[in-house]
């Protein structure tokens, strides 16, 4: 008996989905350096910038900064100062005899800074302590008109700061406002103690002149431990997704070369559209994507504790890890399927489609964060798809946030693979209607 077996229409929707695949498969194996790039490049990427990064998550006193240090003073003042920096385990004090030899030193980018105290530092500031409390006792009359001193003008006296002229802005805020902070605590202690002296209270003291106000920062914690942020933290989620919008670039090359070389103009005379040639390469290049981000996580688990980086925890977070990873995936693909269609060279591909890449990374806060761009900027970063992955990953890795809480982030992740790649189907059909 002779029977014949017509296959469903969805049999042959899957039968030709995975026939793309497969071809999608055998041609990205064929070029194995290409494959070389998009898994161990990336992987280099994340370990030099984590290791580069790591020193500005560590404790401060785990880096000591070489400075040099002209003492023109010679007094209690410029003692004070000295002992307060060596105590801060910021710095490494150098001492220098003159202010022109530390000058050329910093301005030549042997050290990062140079500070000098003025002469007569010490005794001036007593003097202009002397002064203010000898007024201010003579207002309540505690003090005798024979020994209330004519009012000096006391000249301002400046603690020169030298930088290395590449030294970043924000390393000089912070070390001219810790100075300037120390040169404060200095002064008040100067004032309780004249003070003193001048209320005859000099064998015990009557003034505490220990800090009232102090700043605690309160970390989110998980049971009883604080979650404390570390270079792993933040790099693999940020040059993950830098890997994986790079993918565009081979996706978008791949296309155009099938264009060129007349493989579409055979598709064309088979029974396969373009949306199932379409679904055969994000398949193939979400399982890349999937690999991509699946090596990271092994370098941040295992390889960063053996190079003395922190390593990374993804205990109870595997699962939304993947999720972002997916969705972020999509949505690189989606770009990539789009470029690839509109561009009509690899010469038009290849270098849009990687500056484009890096665009949408410093827009989304890879390399830069969101906060201190612009305000203009701040808002145009919101339509990077790179921002809504990288907000999602940090979600799940620093804030431990829940699925409900990151699922408009990955929702928006989707809706940019579904507009891009509609996008792409409809610009090709158009192109290619008769």
């Amino acid at each position: 008996m002779y029977f014949w077996y017509k296959p469903g229409k969805g049999f042959v929707i899957m039968h030709k989905l995975w026939a793309s695949t497969y071809k999608e498969m055998i041609l990205l194996t064929r070029d194995l350096g290409g494959i070389a790039i998009l898994f161990i490049m990336p992987l280099l990427l994340l370990i030099v910038i984590t290791l580069v990064q790591d020193s500005t998550f560590k404790t401060i006193s785990d880096v000591r900064i070489p400075v040099l240090l002209v003492d023109n003073d010679q007094g209690e003042v410029s003692k004070n100062i000295i002992e307060n920096l060596a105590e801060s385990n910021s710095f490494e004090i150098l001492l220098k005899n003159t202010e022109e030899e530390a000058k050329d030193a910093v301005f030549a980018g042997k050290y990062q800074l140079a500070i000098v105290i003025p002469e007569n530092l010490s005794t001036s500031l007593q003097k202009k302590v002397n002064q203010n409390v000898g007024g201010i006792l003579a207002k309540f009359g505690l003090e005798e008109d024979s020994l209330i001193t004519p009012k000096e003008t006391i000249p301002q006296k400046e603690v020169r700061l030298y930088f290395d002229p590449a030294t970043q802005v924000s390393f000089k805020s912070s070390v001219k406002n810790g100075i300037d902070k120390m040169i404060s605590k200095i002064e008040t202690q100067s004032i309780y103690k004249t003070f003193q002296t001048e209320l005859g209270e000099e064998t015990e003291p009557i003034f505490d002149t220990e800090n009232f106000i102090a700043f605690k920062e309160i970390r989110p914690t998980k049971g009883n431990k604080e979650i404390i942020p570390n270079s792993a933290q933040h790099n693999i989620p940020a040059w993950t997704l830098f890997a994986i919008f790079f993918i565009i670039v081979p996706l978008s090359i791949n296309l155009v070369k099938e264009k060129n070389q007349g493989t579409f103009v055979r598709l064309r005379t088979t029974p396969v559209n373009y949306a199932t040639v379409l679904g055969g390469k994000t398949l193939v290049y979400l399982v890349v994507c999937l690999i991509q981000f699946t090596l990271m996580l092994l370098v941040g688990i295992y390889l960063f504790p053996a190079i003395g980086l922190p390593g990374l925890d993804v205990s109870g977070k595997l699962a939304m890890l993947y999720l972002v990873a997916l969705f972020s995936g999509l949505a690189a693909i989606g770009l990539g399927l789009l470029l690839g269609t509109i561009a009509e060279t690899q010469e038009q591909a290849a270098p849009f489609g990687s500056t484009l890449v890096v665009i949408l990374a410093a827009l989304g806060g890879v390399w830069v964060p969101v906060f201190v761009m612009p305000k203009f900027m701040q808002l145009i970063s919101k339509i990077s798809p790179m921002n809504w992955g990288l907000e999602a990953f940090y979600d799940v890795f620093l804030r431990n946030m829940q699925f409900a809480e990151i699922l408009p982030r990955i929702l928006l992740l989707l809706l940019f693979f579904l507009t891009t790649t509609i996008i792409a189907i409809i610009y090709n059909q158009r192109k290619n209607a008769v």
